[in-house]
């Protein structure tokens, strides 16, 4: 499995700034990743209360 150079934690904190409304375009520039990857993590990760 590859690894990522992002812990859970950001990856969560993330999602959470989307859902709140945040630009992904933006966060996608500061965090150095596309803007489907995070739609993937957004699905794999939103929602569940975390």
């Amino acid at each position: 499995m590859k690894k990522t150079k992002h812990t859970e934690e950001k990856i969560i904190g993330a999602v959470k700034q989307m859902e709140a409304g945040r630009p992904v375009k933006e966060m996608a520039r500061e965090m150095g990743v596309t803007d489907q990857t995070l739609y993937n993590w957004k699905s794999k990760y939103g929602g569940n209360g975390a």
